[in-house]
C-alpha cells in the first residue's frame, strides 16, 4: 500500500511540474516590504505556482549570512540548488528568535527551516525532516589558556576539560530549545552528578555564543562540530576536541501538511549529495578558510552592519529624496555587485549601470567617482518613479519605477496599454502588468495595435522587480534601521 501511494504521488508530481511547464505567465502573490512574506503554501504545487519557496532561517555562517550584499552559507547554497532545480525564486527568511521558528513553520510563514536543525523525537513531534544534509556530533566549546600560542598542545591541553566528568560542578550556557540544552541532561543523568546548565534565550546566535566563550564572558557552551568548526577561524583561542554525543542527523525542517515539497525534497537530496556540488559546498565553508572568513567581515550581516563600502553615501541621497536606503542597495546590487567600474555588453557602466546616452542627463559619465554615480542613479529612480503619479499604492509605484528604470517608460507604458485592453488592471504591477511585460517577448502581443516600443525581453525586467524587492526584504531584515 505504501509502495502504491508513493507510485501515485510521483506521477502527481510529475504532471504538476509538465502542466507549469507549459504555462505563458507566472503568477505569484505580493511580495510585502520589510514584514516578510505572506501565509506560505502548504505543499509543493502552490510553491511552484507562485514560483517561490521561503526558507525560514538564522543568520549564522552555517545557515545564512549576506557579505557585500550577496547570500551565502552552507545551507543557503544547499536549498539554492534545490530551488534550481524546482525552476522557482528563493527567498530566505532571518528568524531573530529562534524559540519561535517552528511555530512560523506550522503557521505558514515559510516553507522550510534551515538552521543547523537537529533531528530528534520532541522537534518530530512539530515537524516533519528531510534527509539529512549531514551528520555531525555537538561538541564542547571552551576557551585555551592565554599563554596557548607560547606552549605546545600536550602542554596546555592539561589545563582544559578533556572528559565529560570534568563538567561536574561547571557552568555551561546554552540554548533552552535546542538539542544541546537536552544532551547535558541527559549527560547529567549519566554521571550522576550536576551540570549547572544556564538557559540562554532563541535571540542569541550560536557565533554570539561561540564568541561570549572566546572572549571570557562565559566559560562554556555547546554546539555541533559542523558549526564549531567554521567559528574556531574566527576565534583561533576555543578548544573543540571533545566530544559529548554521538553522531546525530542535521535536516531541513518541513510541516507536516507537505508531504509532496518533502518528498521532492528527499528525492533531489539523495542524488545530490553524491555530486561534486555537494562536496564542494562542505569543503568550502568546513575547510576552507576564504568563505567562512566572510562572515566576519565588516560588510557582512553577522560581522557587520554594512551592506557595501557605499552605505552612508546612498543613505545620505536617499533620505534626500525619501527613499528607503535598503531598497537602493538591492537596485545596486542587481546592475553592478556594487562593483564601480563594471560594464555590460551593451555598454552600461557603473555601479547604477547607465547607458551612454542617459548617464549625461544626470551628471553621469564612465569617469565619475562612486559618489556622483549613486547621486545621479537615485535622481533618475525618482524621477521614474514619479512617471507614475495615477499609481495609487506607494508599493505598486515602486514596482513601475523600477520597471521604467530597468526598460524604459514606453516599454512599462506598452505593458500597461496591453493590460488595460485584456481586463487587468493598468495600475497594479504584481500579477497585472507584469503579465504583459512578459508577453512582450511574443509577437501577437508586441505587433498589437496599442504597443508603441515593440519587442522587448520581458522576462529581464519582470524578474528584475521581483529580485530586488525579495533582496530588499531581505536587507531590511539583516540591516534593520
Amino acid at each position: 500500500m505504501g509502495r502504491k501511494t508513493s507510485h501515485i504521488s510521483s506521477i502527481f508530481i510529475v504532471l504538476l511540474f509538465a502542466f507549469f511547464a507549459c504555462k505563458n505567465e507566472v503568477v505569484e502573490e505580493k511580495v510585502p516590504v520589510v514584514k516578510g512574506p505572506t501565509i506560505a503554501a502548504d505543499d509543493l504545487q502552490e510553491i511552484i505556482f507562485r514560483q517561490k519557496l521561503v526558507v525560514l532561517t538564522e543568520n549564522s555562517a552555517n545557515s545564512y549570512f549576506l557579505y557585500r550584499g550577496a547570500q551565502m552559507g552552507l545551507e543557503y547554497e544547499i536549498i539554492k540548488e534545490f530551488a534550481k532545480h524546482l525552476g522557482v525564486a528563493l527567498e530566505m527568511v532571518l528568524v531573530k528568535d529562534l524559540d519561535e521558528i517552528i511555530d512560523m513553520l506550522n503557521d505558514g510563514e515559510g516553507d522550510l527551516i534551515a538552521c543547523n536543525l537537529t533531528v530528534t523525537k520532541e522537534r518530530a513531534k512539530k515537524i516533519d525532516f528531510s534527509e539529512p544534509i549531514m551528520k555531525t556530533s555537538q561538541v564542547l566549546v571552551q576557551r585555551k589558556p592565554d599563554d596557548w600560542k607560547q606552549r605546545p598542545k600536550h602542554s596546555w591541553k592539561k589545563e582544559v576539560i578533556t572528559d565529560p566528568e570534568q563538567l561536574i560542578g561547571k557552568t555551561v550556557h546554552v540554548w533552552k530549545n535546542s538539542s544541546y540544552y537536552n544532551r547535558l541532561l541527559n549527560l547529567q543523568e549519566e554521571l550522576g552528578d550536576t551540570i549547572y546548565i544556564e538557559k540562554l534565550e532563541g535571540d542569541v546566535i550560536p557565533e554570539e555564543v561561540i564568541g561570549m566563550v572566546s572572549k571570557g564572558s562565559i566559560n562554556y557552551t555547546v554546539t555541533d562540530k559542523n558549526v564549531a568548526l567554521i567559528n574556531r577561524k574566527f576565534f583561533p583561542n576555543i578548544d573543540v576536541d571533545l566530544s559529548l554525543s554521538f553522531k546525530q542527523r542535521i535536516a531541513f525542517g518541513i510541516r507536516k501538511t507537505s508531504p509532496n515539497l518533502k518528498q521532492a525534497l528527499n528525492d533531489w537530496l539523495k542524488i545530490f549529495k553524491k555530486t561534486s556540488t555537494y562536496r564542494f559546498i562542505k569543503h568550502k565553508y568546513l575547510t576552507m578558510y576564504g568563505f567562512s572568513a566572510k562572515s566576519r567581515n565588516e560588510y557582512s550581516s553577522i560581522g557587520g552592519r554594512k551592506i557595501s563600502p557605499y552605505d552612508e553615501h546612498i543613505q545620505s541621497v536617499a533620505q534626500k529624496y525619501n527613499w528607503d536606503w535598503r531598497l537602493v542597495a538591492a537596485l545596486i546590487y542587481k546592475e553592478s555587485k556594487f562593483k564601480e567600474d563594471v560594464e555590460s555588453w551593451a555598454g552600461a557602466y557603473g555601479l547604477m549601470q547607465f547607458m551612454p546616452h542617459v548617464g549625461p542627463i544626470y551628471g553621469v559619465y564612465p569617469d565619475s567617482p562612486p559618489e556622483v554615480q549613486i547621486e545621479g542613479g537615485i535622481k533618475k529612480l525618482h524621477s521614474n518613479y514619479m512617471d507614475w503619479p495615477l499609481v495609487e499604492d506607494s508599493i505598486q509605484r515602486l514596482k513601475f519605477a523600477l520597471a521604467t528604470y530597468n526598460a524604459g517608460l514606453g516599454h512599462v507604458q506598452d505593458a500597461q496599454r496591453l493590460a488595460e485592453k485584456y481586463g487587468a488592471n493598468p495600475f497594479v504591477w504584481d500579477n497585472e502588468v507584469e503579465k504583459y511585460i512578459l508577453r512582450l517577448s511574443k509577437p501577437k502581443y508586441y505587433q498589437d495595435e496599442a504597443v508603441k516600443f515593440g519587442y522587448l525581453r520581458g522576462i529581464e525586467t519582470y524578474s528584475y522587480v521581483r529580485e530586488i524587492f525579495i533582496r530588499y526584504n531581505e536587507y531590511s531584515r539583516s540591516f534593520p534601521e
